[in-house]
């Protein structure tokens, strides 16, 4: 009896045992089966290959941070690294004609440069990692914008394959990643540049001591995150046939959750490629399923949060438990690692195909279904799109998902990727860029489902309705609106959006045609405040200090007119006038209240109502007009109580 009670406490301790050791790799699996219980469309072979794609660019960043997470470093510049090597790329084949080969290899020159800074400030600088790298990351992204003047730039085609299928089913950045994570693995296992970042990570004086050159092994070991960086951002902007200045924002903490969820510890001397790439998976596997099962975008963030923190204390649990460390293993070790994702595959498989059987008697719901994208909901404008076309879908019976891609081309091309391998019947689009929706929208019509595009159109793609004012225009009408209120003659000062995107670049377009007809209004100042009021704020304040005499103020969003016109005081209305742009509740207010003399209005819950009408027609068959213009409107004080929106 004794016997058998040791048996038991001894196999409960080594199922416990194991579970600690391979936490991500549980972690994975249940999310997989759960995702397949929940949305009969997670399965699809279609589906798969986008959680790989989608899962690509984050996990060759994180097997280059993995290297500097096991060194007990940080690295937070690596997204910023990415898009500053694809713009170098594109910017140096494009606009000065060198020879593909050799602009690919500037990128990668480009991220071991940033890399090498980065080591230098650490190793010799005696700087923290965190404030080394958070530098870069600031450098690097600025470097981008200024190389590209703040807009994409078109990628090379040759290049831009990297972003396409081998065989018509197999997509290259999942091909990359691969031999990525296989090129990670061998460094850190069978290198000695990965034995000492083991060292290093394990105790840095004891390494030094026994001989090891610290200084010198950290800069290769930041060059090499940085030449990770590099692939990342070639194969992201092959993805989006552009080098977008403000790609893979904020990708630094996605890269270091992955490695952080594979087990590796920040406090250095633990972590694998194996775990990076599964942490990884999971990231992509947690996004993806979430779309498809139409949870907020905001949720998502919580859920991921969560997640990272689960990781973390499964990684205290694992150091309590005494588990395995992830460091390295002998032959025995690596052979029942083997056995353990071996067996981990067949019980996915297993249990993944008797979760099936609940979909396929599932009748498909009456109700027509439509995929709505926005390029974020971080503004009202945006909230009154997804409002006027959430209350059409309602009216016609549609069961509309919307998702929000948070300024993210990247994670715009994620989604439109999900709802093309689902199964909607229509696909609605608010491309964050015009030119970086162009494959996704390809994809979505290659796979004959019809897309229409809401507020900015597809370039180089083809879709079946435009539902849009002309941004332009609009801008025009801005300018010719303080041109009149001054009297043709002042000092101006404008209000930019975000850098790289289509919105702020047509606008601006539009607010210098439109002051061509006003030779007396001279502007004093042009600044970016990324459509953010509080941005705006800051930026207004900075400029009166300069500009104190200024008489107005032209904002490419209700926004940031609303920023300017906290950072003026009492002097916005009285003797500084401010042009919004969108007629949102708040900019319609402040219209009302004479702190705003104007607001070019869009009528943004018309676009979201037009648009779903327009997408229930063309997934019926009936023919759509291609472009259907949603007139906008100059809204001042004498007209805004009658102006809806």
């Amino acid at each position: 009896m004794a016997t058998d009670t040791l048996k038991s406490g001894a196999s409960a301790g080594g199922l416990r045992r194991l579970l600690l050791d391979n936490g991500a790799l549980t972690a994975l699996i249940i999310l997989v089966i759960a995702m397949s219980a929940l949305s009969g469309d997670f399965l699809t072979t279609d589906n798969l290959l986008n959680v790989g794609v989608q899962a690509a660019v984050t996990a060759i960043l994180a097997f280059g941070v993995t290297f500097v997470i096991v060194s007990a470093g940080i690295d937070l510049s690596v997204g910023s690294v990415a898009a500053l090597s694809a713009t170098v790329l594109a910017w140096s084949a494009t606009t000065h004609g060198v020879p593909v080969f050799l602009a690919v290899v500037l990128a990668v020159v480009t991220g071991i440069a940033a890399g090498l800074v980065n080591g230098f400030l650490i190793a010799y600088g005696k700087l923290p990692p965190f404030i080394a790298t958070l530098a870069m990351l600031s450098v690097a992204r600025g470097l981008s914008l200024v190389i590209s003047e703040g807009s994409p730039i078109a990628f090379p085609d040759s290049v831009s394959h990297l972003g396409d299928t081998l065989g018509g089913w197999l997509p290259v950045p999942v091909l990359v990643m691969v031999v990525m994570g296989l090129v990670a693995a061998f460094v850190l296992g069978r290198t000695y540049i990965g034995r000492s970042m083991y060292a290093i990570g394990g105790n840095e004086e004891a390494a030094r001591l026994s001989g090891l050159r610290v200084k010198k092994q950290k800069l290769a070991i930041y060059a090499l995150s940085g030449v990770f960086a590099a692939v990342a951002g070639v194969v992201l902007a092959a993805r989006l046939s552009s080098a977008q200045p403000q790609a893979a924002d904020g990708y630094e903490l996605d890269a270091i959750a992955a490695v952080v969820i594979g087990g590796a510890s920040l406090a250095g001397g633990t972590g694998k490629a194996s775990g990076t790439l599964i942490g990884a998976l999971i990231l992509a596997v947690l996004r993806n399923g979430l779309n498809l099962l139409n949870v907020s975008a905001f949720w998502q963030q919580v859920v991921i949060g969560v997640v990272i923190a689960l990781a973390v204390l499964l990684d205290t649990l694992r150091r309590k438990a005494g588990a395995t460390p992830v460091a390295g293993a002998s032959q025995g070790g690596k052979g029942r690692q083997a056995a353990t994702y071996g067996l981990a595959a067949v019980v996915t498989v297993a249990i993944v195909g008797a979760t099936s059987f609940l979909h396929n008697d599932s009748s498909s719901t009456a109700n027509p279904k439509v995929g709505l994208s926005l390029s974020t909901l971080n503004n009202p404008f945006f909230v009154q799109i997804r409002s006027g076309a959430q209350a059409e879908a309602k009216k016609l019976g549609v069961d509309l998902t919307v998702t929000d891609a948070q300024n993210d081309a990247s994670q715009q091309a994620n989604q439109l990727q999900n709802f093309t391998s689902s199964s909607l019947g229509a696909i609605i689009v608010n491309p964050v860029d015009s030119d970086a929706a162009s494959n996704s929208v390809k994809a979505a019509d290659k796979a004959k489902i019809p897309v229409i595009a809401v507020d900015r159109g597809v370039n180089n793609a083809k879709t079946d309705a435009l539902v849009a004012s002309d941004n332009i225009a609009g801008g025009e009408l801005a300018a010719r609106t303080i041109g009149d209120k001054l009297g043709g003659k002042g000092k101006i000062v404008i209000l930019q959006g975000q850098a790289g995107t289509s919105a702020a670049r047509e606008r601006a377009e539009g607010f210098a045609n439109g002051l061509k007809a006003y030779p007396g209004i001279q502007v004093v100042a042009q600044q970016p405040a990324d459509f953010d009021r509080t941005k705006g704020l800051d930026v207004m304040s900075n400029l009166l200090q300069a500009h104190p005499d200024v008489q107005g103020v032209i904002a490419a969003n209700d926004e940031m007119a609303l920023g300017a016109i906290k950072a003026l005081g009492s002097k916005a209305g009285t003797s500084v006038q401010v042009v919004g742009f969108d007629g949102t509740p708040d900019g319609l207010k402040a219209v009302k209240g004479g702190t705003l003399y104007a607001s070019v209005a869009q009528q943004p819950s018309q676009l979201g109502r037009i648009a779903v009408d327009n997408a229930l027609k063309a997934l019926q068959g009936k023919k759509v007009e291609e472009t259907v213009k949603v007139p906008v409107k100059v809204v001042t004080k004498q007209n805004v109580a009658g102006f809806t929106g």
